[in-house]
This record gives C-alpha cells, structure tokens and sequence, in this order.
C-alpha cells in the first residue's frame, strides 16, 4: 500500500492534518491503534469540546524555545477553524475568557473531521498499530497490523503521556529517538495538585467547594476558580497553574482577588464590632472555606472589636498570600495535557518537519509546546496540523 501521507495518530491534529493534505490531493491513510478515533476530542470541555480560544497568541504556550509556535499560529487563526465549523452547522458560544464550545456535543467536531476527510478522500484505519518504521528511498516503510504500508511522507501525531485510558503512550517519543531527536522531559499539564499530611487532613473534608482565587508561583498568577478535592486542589486556576508549578514549590493564593482584604476587615470591625471574623468573612469566602481558614490560622472566636490594627493586616496578608505547598500533582491519568516532548530546535517552526529525517513530521501534543487551558491546545493541534500538511 502506497501513500503520499501516513499520519500515525488519529486524533485531533491528525485528523486535520490528514483532511488538508487530502484537499491537496494527497493520497492520505490515518493509522489509530485505539478502537476509534477523536477520544479525547469526545471527553474535552465536559463533553462539548473547548475547540479555540478567540485570543491565541504564542504567550499563552510554554515550551523550551517559546518562539516556536509563533509561525504556524500567525498562519492559521482561530476565525479559520471558526469558519470551518460555521460551515458544518455546528452551534457554539463563548464561555469565558474567550473559551469557544459546542452548543450541544463534542461529537460534533469529531464528526465535521470525519466528513471532511471522507470528502478528501482520507483513509481512516482504527485498532491498527505500527510495528516498525524504517526509513527508504524516498520516504518510509512501515510494518503494520494491516500489512506493509509505504509512505512518503510520515507524520506523527500520536499525542503525549496525558490521560492513558483513553489510549496515550510513549510510541510518538520512541519514533522520534529512534531517528535521532531528543526528548524534552516530559511531565503532566493542566493537572490538578495534590496535598498530604496535615494539609489535606484540614481541607479534605470540604471537598466539592469551589472559590473565585488568583493562584500565584514563580512569578507567574491566574486568576479563577479553585476546587477543593479529597486529593487536593483543581479547578481552573490550579489547572493553570500547574503547568508551571515544580516540586517543592510554594503557592501563594489570593482568597480574595476582588477585594482588599485589610479595608473589607476594617469596615467590618467599625461596623460590626461584635461580629466573629468568619462570620464577616462569608459574604467574601464561601462559610466553611471561612470557618475552616480561621481555624488553620489559629484565630480564636472573638469579637472583630478585640483584633487590634496589627491583627487585622496580619489576617488581610494571609488572605492574600494564603501558602500551599503541594506534595504532587494528580499524574497522567488526569492530565489534560502533556508538558515536554519532542525538541523544537530540532524542527522546522514553518513546516513541522524534522532537521534530522526529511519527510517526517510532527504535529500536536507529542511536541514540546503547550497551551494554557481553555482551547489553546486545541488550536495548537490545528495550527500545527496545518502547517504540516500545506508542506507534505
């Protein structure tokens, strides 16, 4: 079996890549050794998959060399794929922060791939894996569970670490070490993060309470909401912030990021003397969050009017640098996605192409470039995809 294009991964970068070689003409045959294809397209955004973001820029992607990803997002935008699902009927409005979903089903965008690469004359093959990939003149030789299959162009698109029940391996870094690339080290993204000890015995029962916060590392804040989990702490804020947390490293989050917390506790003693301070703190922080934040601080329960000025901005400091200290992070079997990955210096930022094996590609999650949560990914797996399969 002849190809112009082999893709080995069909999920969302692959099949994009695939239907816009096909478009050109290409003779394209996907490979996916899971049962089906777009898994994690299906289970994203809560089933309606978060498929763009409106402000895509190359600040919102970390990777070693950040100027990577600049080239193929300036050359393909989100009002591209937007009008790409415009034109398939498919129903979608902005959550916040820009965030792009489907009206009714992440079904819908797996399906406007598949028609598309039906249209283009795509091959689509599941449950296939790939034994061997040698290179030959020109192009490669591939040892299948379908049989020998040779392909001009390979372009690997088989994901990262991030979610293996939904069929991610480590096949994408074997190939590119096997054809001389290196590795970034590769550890989980957008995950939420773990306690433990005395930590997690204080929180751990209000597990389910959720709260506007601005989590802060390094340097580096986001500002949404947090959840508390009988494992830790998720949420959108620690998802985020994950990304650039390192073990060992302390958080610093702020309880009560829309308001000043010294003048909110000043007001409240002159006008509330009697009044405890979790009861104050409530309409700011959600009732147990309060309680259980006066306990951890050893606040004891008296009057507001008996917390002298030095208490008060003691209490405010702690409120806006509240410390966290995780021992982890949840791993791969939560993460959305895959930090680290295949080098980018050993690629071409235009094209996708390998420096060191012409002909081979590699798009999506494998590299080492990730996005911050809320669609970036995704447009990443799109941009990418089409800047392969406009060289292939």
């Amino acid at each position: 079996m002849d190809y112009d294009v082999v893709i080995i991964g069909g999920g969302a970068a692959g099949l994009f890549c695939a239907f816009m070689a096909g478009r050109r003409g290409r003779r394209v045959l996907v490979i996916e050794h899971a049962n089906r294809v777009g898994k994690k397209i299906l289970m994203s955004g809560g089933g309606r998959c978060n498929f763009t973001n409106l402000d895509v820029r190359p600040d919102r992607y970390l990777g070693a060399n950040p100027h990577f990803c600049k080239s193929a997002l300036a050359r393909y935008k989100p009002e591209a794929f937007i009008a790409l699902v415009d034109a398939h009927g498919i129903a979608w409005h902005e959550k916040e922060l820009g965030q792009l979903f489907c009206d009714d089903s992440s079904k819908q965008i797996v399906q406007m791939l598949l028609t598309e690469c039906a249209e283009a004359g795509v091959r689509i093959e599941t449950s296939c894996s790939v034994q061997r990939v040698q290179p030959r003149e020109p192009g490669f030789a591939l040892n299948t569970s379908l049989g020998p299959v040779n392909a001009a162009k390979l372009v690997v698109a088989s994901g990262g670490l991030s979610i293996p029940s939904m069929g991610a391996t480590g096949y994408g870094y074997e190939l590119a070490r096997q054809f001389g690339h290196s590795i970034r080290p590769t550890r989980a993204g957008l995950v939420p993060l773990t306690l433990s000890g005395k930590p997690l015995e204080q929180w751990q029962d209000l597990s389910g309470l959720s709260l506007p916060v601005e989590a802060e590392c390094e340097g580096t804040s986001f500002r949404n909401a947090m959840l508390v989990t009988h494992r830790g702490l998720s949420g959108p804020a620690m998802l985020q912030i994950s990304s650039y947390w390192q073990p060992g490293q302390r958080l610093r989050i702020n309880l009560m990021p829309d308001e000043d917390a010294l003048a909110w506790l000043q007001a409240a003693r002159r006008d509330r003397p009697q009044a405890e301070l979790k009861t104050v703190l409530t309409p700011a922080l959600p009732k147990r969050f309060a309680q259980r934040f006066c306990e951890t601080q050893n606040l004891d329960a008296r009057p507001l009017k008996q917390y002298r000025d030095a208490d008060l901005q003691a209490i405010a400091a702690a409120l806006h640098q509240w410390p966290v200290v995780p021992n982890g992070t949840e791993g791969y079997r939560t993460a959305e996605v895959t930090l680290g990955g295949v080098d980018t210096d050993e690629l071409s930022s235009s094209t996708m192409e390998s420096k060191r094996m012409p002909g081979l590609h590699f798009i999506g999650e494998v590299m080492d470039v990730t996005g911050w949560l809320g669609g970036y990914n995704f447009h990443w797996a799109w941009a990418s995809a089409k800047a392969a399969a406009d060289a292939c």
